[in-house]
């Protein structure tokens, strides 16, 4: 009874994966316990999952940060392995009560032997072959022992049969009993362990190759991967090389560019020193004589007293005959030095710092109509068109001058260009019409909104010949091909009114008095500007970067600006440019395509460079 008590414990002591005895017991919250070691393998074969499914049951217990170590540890089994371990194991083959130590362990017989019993038990014929175990190997861990396991029924019986249909080990009275009846499938226990193992090995044979074609995948990563790190360095080295080289052409330009501006403003620097010189040496000059002949205690007597004197007096009117300073030629020396600008290539694919510019006013023309301009917008010849509210496409040169004026029938809101150098005109009305470069009117219809529909609108066309009319009122944007008809769609301004437009690559710019909005072609807003107090109108330059022209109100002074396509700020291009006061702010800003920069107000073209 005795022997069976311990080989219970025995199989109690076992975990259940690794079939060994317990190594750090911990316990899973449904009761069930196992080896730390065991529970962290099959953690790790859920990936990166924090849910531990218990083997036996499948229930699941949580294990923050998959830490296993931190599960309650059973002290109980702990102590119990440890009293097993050190307890003696007794020979069970001796019939007397005082049992000798074992010495040996028969893994056929599934018996311990003392020094007595393993003498015959080496001697018995039947018996020469089985396996035999030394004691010391087996508490040091070396060997493992294969037990019998009794049954819990017949504790007196091997279970010597396996029940396929039960999943489980039985005796041969609990197997004629229990499960032949039923009609289960029952095989010898050792006939079912030879088919385990051979389906483990089996197992084990596919879990290797396996194994191998992922392994075999990782080197191939591996390889993807180097190459990879290959072509990163050799990137990263010629765009350090690129770098470098860039870095000594920028140094070389900067060192010429400096030089340059040296060049114009040193000699500027040299007349005005020159200027000052001259007047210093006048206010010495009078300084002198004034002294001389004012600080004089008497009145000269003698003849060579009177001859001095009066000529002190004759050198002192001659000197106070000088001309007053020339504010005006020192204005003009100066004008050439503050005139030098720089002008960066922010936005141009090319690498280079940029060039010294003069920006100063070349032209200011009176429009032939007050307060008649609606629109300002490049030709394609690169000339200046003006289209008037009150009759006319006026177009100018570079230099300001009016070269040319047709259409003057036609009350303009809006032009625009087409490809083949159409024109487009939006009338006060919000008709859209397409004229030949001879002025004639094509026969094309555009189902644009009224006037009384929507009061206000503007007019762009963007480089694949869509035409754009935008309406205030409403908060929308139409959008037309060239061979007219309805609108092919419609871009809605949810918050904001997109007032005058303009085509910007891929995007459109909305000008909204006191603020620059930066739309797609869906609405959406992707970057804004605003200046409260201040009227603000943009285009895109020759550059693709973006001019600002801000006038603040209630002042007749125009600042115009450089930004880049986020509206981030570059530089400064005309600053504080008086213009004539106007009662109505309403201004249009363009750059012809020789480089000026024109801004025209309803009755003024005023031309920078």
């Amino acid at each position: 009874m005795a022997d069976a008590f311990k080989n219970v414990i025995a199989q109690s002591l076992e975990c259940p994966v690794c079939l060994n005895t317990f190594t750090d017991p911990k316990i899973l919250s449904c009761s069930h316990t196992y080896c730390k070691a065991c529970l962290d393998n099959l953690l790790e074969c859920h990936g990166n999952d924090q849910m531990l499914r218990c083997p036996v049951c499948r229930a699941e217990t949580q294990v923050p940060n998959r830490e296993v170590s931190k599960l309650p540890a059973s002290l109980a089994l702990k102590s119990l392995i440890e009293d097993v371990k050190n307890q003696y194991q007794f020979c069970t083959n001796c019939k007397s009560e005082d049992k000798p130590q074992a010495v040996v362990y028969c893994q056929d017989c599934g018996m311990y032997l003392c020094i007595t019993c393993q003498n015959k038990h080496s001697q018995w014929q039947n018996f020469i072959s089985h396996e035999v175990l030394a004691m010391s190997e087996i508490v040091s861990g070396k060997v493992l022992v294969r037990r019998y396991r009794k049954c819990r029924k017949h504790p007196k019986e091997d279970e010597e049969c396996f029940c396929s249909d039960c999943r489980r080990f039985a005796c041969f009275r609990c197997v004629v009993m229990e499960h032949t009846n039923e009609g289960h499938r029952v095989i010898e226990a050792a006939v079912y362990e030879s088919n385990h193992m051979k389906s483990i090995e089996d197992l084990k044979s596919k879990a290797d190759k396996k194994r191998s074609c992922f392994q075999k995948y990782v080197d191939f990563i591996e390889e993807q991967k180097e190459h990879v790190i290959n072509v990163q360095k050799q990137c990263t080295d010629d765009i350090h090389k690129a770098f470098e080289e860039s870095v000594r052409q920028l140094t070389e330009q900067k060192e010429n560019l400096v030089g340059e501006v040296k060049g114009r403003t040193e000699g500027v620097e040299k007349e005005l020193d020159e200027m000052k010189k001259s007047a210093l040496e006048q206010i010495t000059h009078l300084t002198i004589i004034a002294d001389v002949v004012t600080n004089r205690t008497k009145v000269p007597s003698d003849m060579d007293a009177l001859a001095a004197h009066d000529t002190l007096c004759q050198d002192l009117h001659e000197a106070l005959k000088q001309e007053d300073p020339d504010y005006k030629q020192a204005m003009k020396s100066s004008k050439k030095g503050k005139s030098v600008s720089f002008k960066g290539n922010v936005g141009m694919d090319e690498i280079a710092l940029g060039n010294i510019v003069n920006a100063v006013t070349k032209n200011i023309t009176i429009l032939p109509t007050k307060n008649s301009m609606s629109d300002l917008v490049g030709t394609p010849d690169g000339r200046m068109a003006v289209g008037c509210k009150t009759g006319g496409v006026e177009i100018f040169s570079a230099d300001g001058q009016l070269q040319q004026t047709f259409l003057q029938e036609v009350k303009i809101r809006g032009v625009g260009f087409l490809s083949d150098d159409r024109y487009v005109i939006l009338d006060v009305s919000n008709n859209i019409t397409l004229y030949t470069l001879e002025y004639t009117q094509l026969n094309v219809m555009f189902e644009t909104l009224s006037r009384d529909e929507c009061a206000s609108a503007s007019l762009t066309v963007d480089g694949d010949d869509q035409i754009y009319v935008s309406y205030w009122e409403i908060r929308k944007i139409q959008v037309f091909s060239p061979a007219g008809g309805k609108a092919i769609s419609e871009i809605p301004c949810d918050g904001y009114q997109p007032g005058q437009i303009t085509n910007c690559n891929d995007h459109l710019i909305s000008n909204s008095y006191y603020k620059i909005r930066l739309i797609d072609k869906q609405g959406v807003v992707k970057y804004e500007l605003a200046k409260f107090g201040n009227y603000l109108i943009a285009v895109v330059s020759q550059r693709n970067t973006i001019l600002i022209a801000t006038q603040k109100q209630y002042e007749s002074l125009v600042n115009i600006d450089e930004y880049t396509n986020e509206l981030k700020h570059v530089q400064n291009l005309v600053i504080d440019y008086k213009i004539e006061r106007h009662g109505i702010y309403w201004h249009q800003l363009q750059q012809y395509r020789s480089g000026e920069i024109a801004f025209c107000t309803p009755d003024r073209l005023y031309i920078f460079h």
